[in-house]
């Protein structure tokens, strides 16, 4: 009898327990995380009013979430920060110091540089899989191919790797809806966006993570004939070409670039037909949406298609031309629409932030360097407590040389590898960072240095080595 008791009493309980579950999954938000790809902070309409280019979807977003105005990328190439998404790790800690694979070396033997993220990594992707979030991906991924593809990192398993060069860095989704037409979607924005808007109408009842790293607007660039057209009538009246001088490389002063500019409008028409897709399943009231680059606008090599002024430098440059981003975030009944956040955030802060709105624990064995801006959605005050770090060991394509970095408060001090020169800044005084103040300020060089040459024995840093002469 006490039996019968036992298996009526768990017969009751077994529907109850799956609904209560089913409720909880239900009350989970759904996360729409979009990465562009080398898209400068004053390419967005919202972040640079004088913009040569247009933005309304992506600016929509920020009149209905937070716009931060200090968000960093934690490199200023691409495969760090997005394994420093995928990680909240700084991307020594995980051995990707450069884009993948990285190979230049000059006055210096640059650093090793690793060609996949290790598979030891619990990535975001995997804490929200096991924790009862669907996950999507399409697009670049540029952390490793082969048994290193986004469907050992916590994304579906079923994807198809597309470009086979660079270790297979594009990965779709194996679906039935027609790629389309190359010379009109060079960068696969459309194609990324098709298998999005699938995804969501497939997942409207159940809590979902749909990371979009879309490959636009990185070179080589592209774009619809007929968007081309209307750029070059709109660049009758803008500015001619300008040029200023970053050590050895010439750097673009002006935005007028007619095909980058009808790029990054499909970008922006591509993302906003995923919010439309959001509002049309009903889903707005419950889903975060999140904007951002992974690194800065490319305006010092490699066709100089766009400027960052009044940010200096650009892509692979430790100046905030390279390392700013235009970040947004709309939580809804956590961010206040139209809001603005000057407080220092940077990409590592991704994956616990993620994880609190959410509703899960955090795990900081896992996201080690990451922080939580959570209570700066909801417009609070937070003190970080710790200073944020760069280190590019490297010679990138853009011009750029091996350096650290480091930002605390106010002050920003970057040290060159090569020579260990030393250059310091206050940011909010000196936005573009024209003013070198290391020798005025020698302690505070000296208090900084120290920091950072900690912070890369913390972390096991490699450093570039000597030539033999």
């Amino acid at each position: 009898m006490k039996h019968t008791h036992l298996l009526i009493l768990t017969l009751l309980i077994a529907p109850l327990t799956a609904l209560n579950a089913a409720e909880s999954a239900a009350q989970k938000p759904n996360i729409i995380f979009i990465l562009a790809d080398d898209l400068g902070c004053m390419d967005v309409g919202c972040f640079n009013p004088k913009s040569f280019y247009e933005t309304p979807n992506i600016d929509s977003i920020a009149k209905r979430g937070t716009r931060f105005t200090q968000a960093y990328a934690a490199c200023c190439v691409c495969s760090p920060t997005r394994g420093s998404i995928m990680t909240g790790k700084y991307p020594p800690r995980f051995g990707i110091t450069d884009f993948i694979p990285g190979a230049r070396s000059g006055k210096v033997i640059s650093a090793p540089n690793g060609n996949h993220l290790p598979l030891e990594e619990v990535t975001i992707a995997e804490a929200l899989r096991d924790s009862g979030y669907a996950t999507f991906f399409a697009g670049k991924w540029h952390l490793g191919g082969g048994e290193f593809y986004p469907g050992a990192q916590g994304f579906p398993k079923d994807l198809d790797g597309g470009d086979k060069t660079n270790g297979a860095q594009f990965f779709y989704p194996k679906s039935d809806i027609p790629a389309p037409d190359h010379k009109d979607d060079p960068k696969t924005t459309e194609r990324i966006t098709n298998e999005a808007v699938k995804f969501i109408g497939e997942h409207k009842d159940a809590p979902f993570f749909a990371y979009l790293p879309f490959l636009a607007v990185h070179v080589p660039i592209g774009a619809r004939a007929e968007l081309v057209a209307k750029y070059t009538k709109k660049a009758e009246s803008a500015p001619t070409d300008a040029w200023g001088k970053e050590r050895a490389s010439k750097v673009r002063l002006v935005q007028n670039n007619v095909v980058y500019a009808a790029m990054l409008e499909q970008l922006d028409t591509a993302i906003g037909r995923v919010l439309g897709a959001v509002e049309k399943n009903g889903l707005a009231d419950r889903t975060v949406i999140i904007f951002m680059s992974d690194n800065g606008g490319l305006a010092t090599a490699e066709g100089w298609p766009t400027s960052n002024l009044p940010l200096r430098g650009g892509k692979g440059w430790p100046y905030e031309g390279g390392v700013r981003e235009p970040l947004i975030v709309c939580a809804p009944g956590v961010t206040k629409s139209g809001s603005t956040c000057d407080q220092p955030v940077i990409s590592t802060d991704f994956y616990p932030t993620l994880l609190q709105l959410a509703g899960l624990d955090l795990k900081p064995q896992q996201h080690l360097d990451g922080v939580s801006f959570l209570p700066l959605l909801k417009g609070e005050i937070m003190a970080r407590g710790k200073p944020l770090f760069w280190h590019y060991p490297h010679y990138g394509n853009q011009g750029g040389a091996p350096h650290g970095i480091i930002r605390d408060g106010d002050w920003k001090l970057i040290e060159w590898f090569e020579d260990g020169a030393l250059e310091l800044y206050n940011i909010p005084q000196d936005i573009g960072e024209q003013h070198n103040l290391a020798e005025q300020n020698p302690d505070k060089v000296k208090e900084l240095h120290a920091k950072l040459i900690a912070w890369r024995k913390e972390v096991g840093a490699l450093m570039p080595t000597p030539r033999v002469q």
